[in-house]
């Protein structure tokens, strides 16, 4: 069995930056993204990375400020969040699944980690 653990949340100010991190408890998977939930939301996709990295997809609402990276080597895939704002507050997922595929798709995701709290404050 996968784990996928986050890491990195916490209470920032608007403009601030966060990176998140997500450690797998094994080879990491060809696809690896970032969902985030808000209260009363539903999840939503936040970005994508191939396995090689050279691949990434963005939603439209973090394009140009979040950052997603990986380092295959430690298993480990990262957020690197800048610029944030009110409305990114959120809990922060990380998932894994082998096709880079339907990366919108929560439902096509295999491996799910337990979240990680990101607040922004005005």
């Amino acid at each position: 069995q996968v784990q996928l653990v986050e890491s990195g949340g916490g209470l920032v100010q608007t403009g601030d930056s966060l990176r998140l991190s997500c450690a797998a408890s094994r080879r990491s998977f060809n696809c690896m993204a970032w969902f985030r939930q808000a209260p009363g939301k539903e999840r939503e996709f936040v970005a994508a990375i191939s396995w090689s990295g050279g691949t990434t997809n963005y939603a439209d609402s973090v394009k140009g400020r979040f950052t997603i990276s990986r380092d295959n080597a430690k298993n480990t895939v990262y957020l690197q969040m800048n610029s944030l704002k009110v409305e990114d507050t959120a809990v922060y997922y990380c998932a894994a699944k082998r096709a880079f595929a339907a990366l919108g798709s929560t439902s096509s995701y295999d491996y799910w980690g337990q979240g990680t709290q990101v607040t922004v404050s005005s």
